[in-house]
């Protein structure tokens, strides 16, 4: 089973947990990971973009001048592509762009995500993350302690904290989660991740 060391907010090591292996040991599907983050990121696209088309832009299909004899060139309409206020080609049109993964692939590329990130080191076990007020500069303290700069991270906690999430709100490339909602976007798309012990037993007990 994985063993890691447990970190307070000071980056001193403060103890060593042991994570389940049914969860933080599985094999890596790149594949998998890619098409459930693909899923994830078509599921949240609106799809309402539009435009019209030539046949429904305002105006008529009257010929604007003769076929020959003008020396301009040849148009048939002044609702075709090339005027203003024409039709676009090929116009976007509203569509559904949602995809339907099932739950057992969800779960497989939440562990190979998860997995693959402790195996490169990039996930730090914290003790606890707990401010007394709800400031940036306090949150910044624990980011400094940790050297984390200019690179995207999240810190995962077992629950809705407030005060965390007001005093990391302002901090660019740092987003913080909870475990009931971390998903496998979440975990490919930073670097590193900071989850406290009791977010790492709710993850556990979610994903056996």
């Amino acid at each position: 089973m994985p063993k890691v060391k447990v970190y307070n907010t000071k980056a001193e090591v403060v103890g060593q947990a042991t994570l389940s292996e049914e969860v933080f040991g599985c094999e890596y599907k790149e594949a998998l990971i890619h098409q459930v983050v693909v899923a994830y990121n078509n599921n949240q696209r609106q799809g309402t973009k539009s435009a019209l088309l030539r046949s429904e832009v305002r105006g008529h299909a009257k010929k604007p001048w003769r076929q020959k004899g003008t020396g301009r060139a040849r148009q048939g309409s002044t609702k075709s592509a090339q005027w203003k206020g024409g039709g676009i080609i090929f116009a976007p049109k509203p569509r559904d762009f949602s995809q339907k993964i099932n739950k057992s692939m969800k779960i497989a590329a939440f562990k190979s995500a998860i997995s693959a990130k402790l195996a490169d080191s990039e996930i730090v076990v914290l003790d606890a993350v707990a401010l007394e007020q709800p400031k940036t500069k306090l949150f910044q303290n624990i980011l400094d302690a940790f050297k984390v700069n200019g690179k995207n991270v999240m810190f995962v906690l077992k629950e809705k904290d407030d005060t965390i999430l007001r005093a990391s709100n302002n901090i660019p490339n740092v987003k913080v989660t909870y475990a009931d909602v971390l998903g496998t976007y979440d975990i490919v798309a930073n670097s590193k991740l900071y989850i406290t012990k009791d977010a790492i037993k709710k993850l556990e007990e979610a994903y056996k």
